[in-house]
C-alpha cells in the first residue's frame, strides 16, 4: 500500500504539528463534528528510559507501566467519518502536563480551520482550566467526571456528584469552579460513571436527552477504537529505534497507516481493517498449499481401522 505522506524526518516535533491534519482535512467535514481528546500508553517494557519512555498509568493494565504516552485529538464529522487530527508524544524534557498538551493541541486545530460543535474527553482532562478554555471558544463539551467532584443544586450547598439522584435525561447542576452543566450517569462493569455536558446555546439544554447523550458518548468511543487499531493493526508498539527523531517518524508512519485504512474503508475498498489484516496472506498461503501438498502425500499419517480385541 502506497502512502503519499511527508515524514517529519529530522524536523523537531514542534515544527511538524500540522502534517497529520493536512493528510486528513480533505476527507473530513471540518464543521460541526465531535472532537475527542485522550491518551494511550504504548507498551515498551524492555526499553531503556529516555526522553519519551517512562512510567505512565495504563487503563489497559490498571497500573503504572513502562512505555510511551501518546496524546491524540480525534475528530468525528457529522457524516460519521473519523480521523486523528493532532497528536503529541509526551516528552519529559518539555516540562508540560498532559492537560497543557491538550490545551495546545486544541488551540492549534481551531487555528487550522477545524470547527467542532462539541469537545469530549475522560476525567483526566476535565480540569477547570480545560473546561473554561472550551467554553471561551464557544464550544460545547462532554467530559467524564471523577465521582468526588463537587456540584450544587442550591447555592452554597455542595455535594459529591456520586451522591446525586440523576434521572435518565440528566440533571442540571452547578459544577464547582465552572458553572451550569448537565450531569449524566452510566454504568460500566457495575461501576457508575458521571459525565458533565455543557452547551453554549441555552436553547439546546432542553432538547439534549438520554438518546443524544448516548450518541455523543458513542462518538467519543471512536478514539478508544483508534488506540486499539494503532496497536493491533498498525503495529505502533513494534520498533527497535532509540533516537527521538526515529521514534517520531515511526509514530507518524503508524498513524498515517491508520489514516489510509480509514480512507480505504470510507471508499468501500475494504470493509474492516481487522479483516484485511487476517486475510492479507490468504492467497499466498493457499498458493503454497496447492503447489506443495500434492508431492507430500507420504507425510500424511495412515490410520488403520480399529480392531475389536
Amino acid at each position: 500500500m502506497y502512502l503519499n505522506v511527508t515524514f517529519p524526518c529530522s524536523t523537531p516535533q514542534e515544527s511538524s504539528k500540522n502534517h497529520l491534519f493536512n493528510e486528513v482535512r480533505s476527507s473530513l467535514n471540518l464543521k460541526g463534528g465531535t472532537l475527542s481528546g485522550d491518551d494511550s500508553v504504548i507498551d515498551k517494557p524492555y526499553s531503556q528510559i529516555n526522553d519519551f519512555i517512562g512510567y505512565f498509568w495504563s487503563g489497559k493494565h490498571h497500573c503504572v507501566v513502562k512505555g510511551i504516552n501518546l496524546i491524540t485529538l480525534y475528530y468525528t464529522d457529522p457524516q460519521g467519518q473519523h480521523q486523528p487530527v493532532n497528536y503529541r508524544i509526551y516528552d519529559k524534557t518539555a516540562n508540560k502536563t498532559k492537560n497543557e498538551y491538550f490545551q495546545e493541541m486544541l488551540a492549534e486545530v481551531l487555528a487550522w480551520g477545524l470547527e467542532p460543535a462539541v469537545v469530549t474527553g475522560d476525567s483526566w482532562y476535565s480540569s477547570k482550566a480545560n473546561l473554561k478554555l472550551i467554553k471561551n471558544h464557544h464550544l460545547g463539551f462532554l467530559f467524564a467526571l471523577e465521582s468526588n467532584r463537587l456540584v450544587s443544586m442550591e447555592k452554597g450547598q455542595w455535594v459529591q456528584v456520586q451522591k446525586l439522584v440523576i434521572p435518565e435525561d440528566g440533571l442540571l447542576v452547578n459544577l464547582r469552579g465552572f458553572g451550569t452543566v448537565k450531569i449524566f450517569r452510566t454504568w460500566l462493569k457495575n461501576q457508575p460513571r458521571h459525565y458533565a455536558l455543557y452547551q453554549p446555546n441555552d436553547e439546546q439544554w432542553a432538547t439534549f436527552d438520554r438518546s443524544a447523550f448516548l450518541t455523543l458518548h458513542d462518538q467519543h468511543w471512536q478514539i478508544e477504537q483508534y488506540h486499539r487499531t494503532l496497536k493491533q493493526v498498525c503495529h505502533i508498539e513494534h520498533f527497535q529505534v532509540r533516537q527521538p527523531i526515529a521514534i517520531r517518524n515511526h509514530f507518524f508512519a503508524a498513524i498515517c497507516g491508520y489514516v489510509q485504512l480509514q480512507q480505504l474503508k470510507a471508499a468501500d475498498v475494504i470493509r474492516n481493517c481487522y479483516r484485511l489484516q487476517r486475510e492479507l496472506f490468504n492467497e499466498v498461503i493457499s498458493g503454497f498449499i496447492e503447489a506443495f501438498t500434492p508431492n507430500l502425500e507420504h507425510l500424511n499419517p495412515q490410520f488403520q481401522p480399529p480392531v475389536n480385541a
